[in-house]
């Protein structure tokens, strides 16, 4: 993290070039910091996909939540829509983590499996 001084006197925007990314000091077309963070997410996985059902800070609604699959972000969100549209019900793609509403696990597993995944399902 850049110190305040740094932060103070970094370039926000240029008329030659538009708005620079705040962490790369680069315009923003050329920013590479999405990417560095995607690829840095993939490598921290193990390979194994995990699902577990969730219903901590949602008021009792019960997401299943599917973790640590090994795909750039682009292809996650092409997962998301596919998983969402086999089972039916909503869901979104947060940090990485796909939520899908509903007790959606063996729909979920026997889907990931297919498709050549290593599947476990954890927690409750």
């Amino acid at each position: 993290m850049s110190s305040l001084q740094q932060q103070l006197r970094s370039l926000v925007y240029s008329t030659e070039q538009g708005v620079h990314c705040p962490d790369c000091q680069q315009p923003s077309a050329a920013c590479c910091c999405k990417a560095l963070a995607d690829q840095q997410r993939l490598t921290e996985l193990d390979g194994i996909v995990r699902i577990r059902r969730e219903t901590a800070g949602r008021k009792g609604k019960g997401v299943t939540t599917v973790q640590g699959v090994p795909l750039a972000n682009n292809e996650l969100k092409s997962l998301v829509t596919e998983l969402k549209k086999r089972c039916g019900t909503g869901g979104a793609l947060k940090e990485g983590v796909i939520e899908i509403q509903g007790d959606q696990r063996t729909v979920i597993k026997t889907l990931l499996e297919a498709k050549g995944f290593r599947v476990k399902l954890s927690g409750g």
